[in-house]
């Protein structure tokens, strides 16, 4: 009987897990979408095992770097806002792009008294999955600044709804990877300026452990045949860490005192967690979850921690280094990916900083 009693009590809660915690709100409808959400499950289980077992190296430590810049995308909420609480801390000036300037610096103010930090906040408009508005962003920059020590590619949306942008790429691709992917070509000149031997410049660039199922569609990168919000996620988490593999390539290549690493800041509870129907259970989420300063943390540790120094193309998780799709550790497979996003973003010379 107790037996029977267990057995029935853990299919419940494997019941309850799978509904609770699909990437959709809705039902699966057919078998590609029910095999998508259960390696979700899957590997949320394994991210959250990885969370807790390496808590404790999951640290980073600030110091004073007067005179750093740093650009970060979004920043305004999660661990963006978190992220550029510790920049701030550390007097780095930061340079936030946001679709909403004003409430981007409410929010920051919120956080972070402004009188105790060298370092300045500017907050400039930026739509990252409109390639015009990366420009124009970029531009404002490089008017302002010769040099950016420090590039974060934070922005990005989960679980959403299908869209096109103005510029005819699905949601995700475009805000996760095609506009940062854009952002860190216009803004290299900058960077390799700012870089120098045994001070690398850093790029990093926001990831998640779910590239480990993702797969690049390149029949159907869009997803216009077969759209799946999970899909399309991982799709876009993938190709972040694939062309962050291909630009260091690049990048040693020609010597450039910059470094690109990828980052799975943990499983965090945040609202990018909106489209899903972990909504549904928000205890769940608060008692199992990273905060949004947990979160963070790698993040700051991939952007100054003397430690990583050198060691770029490398994709950091708690403190240390994290598990990639094997893909990532394919050379042809992460420059298909790359000229491929050239091809389509029209960059002739990536690192030119021209279009």
């Amino acid at each position: 009987m107790v037996t029977l009693i267990i057995t029935l009590l853990s299919l419940l809660f494997v019941f309850c897990g799978f509904y609770f915690a699909k990437t959709s709100k809705e039902m699966p409808k057919n078998w590609y979408e029910l095999k998508t959400e259960l390696r979700y499950q899957y590997i949320g289980l394994v991210g959250l095992a990885h969370d807790f077992i390496y808590r404790s190296r999951d640290r980073v430590a600030l110091y004073k770097q007067p005179g750093r810049v740093a650009v970060i995308t979004g920043g305004n909420r999660g661990i963006g806002l978190r992220t550029v609480e510790k920049l701030l801390a550390c007097d780095i000036t930061v340079i936030m792009g946001v679709r909403d300037p004003v409430s981007a610096k409410a929010a920051v103010t919120s956080v972070v008294d402004l009188s105790t930090s060298d370092g300045k906040l500017i907050c400039e408009t930026l739509d990252i999955c409109d390639f015009k508005s990366v420009n124009e962003f970029a531009e404002k920059i490089k008017a302002r600044y010769n040099k950016v020590d420090l590039l974060i590619n934070n922005a990005g949306i989960m679980f959403a709804p299908f869209k096109l942008t103005a510029d005819g790429n699905e949601s995700h691709i475009a805000t996760n990877y095609l506009g940062h992917f854009l952002l860190t070509h216009l803004l290299m000149p900058e960077l390799k300026a700012a870089g120098k031997e045994g001070k690398n410049s850093r790029v990093v660039n926001i990831s998640s452990c779910v590239n480990l199922i993702g797969r690049i569609n390149y029949n159907d990168i869009n997803g216009i045949k077969h759209y799946y919000p999970g899909t399309a996620y991982s799709q876009s988490k993938l190709a972040q860490i694939l062309a962050t593999r291909h630009q260091q390539t690049i990048l040693d290549a020609q010597s450039a005192h910059v470094q690109v690493n990828a980052v799975h800041p943990g499983i965090v509870d945040t609202d990018l967690f909106e489209h899903s129907a972990t909504t549904y259970v928000p205890f769940v989420k608060k008692l199992l979850f990273k905060t949004p300063e947990q979160g963070s943390r790698t993040v700051v540790f991939a952007a100054i921690d003397p430690r990583v120094e050198g060691k770029g193309g490398t994709y950091l998780s708690n403190g240390g280094l994290g598990q990639m799709h094997p893909d990532a550790k394919n050379p042809a497979k992460c420059e298909k990916l790359f000229k491929y996003t050239c091809e389509l973003l029209k960059i002739e010379d990536f690192g030119s900083g021209k279009i």
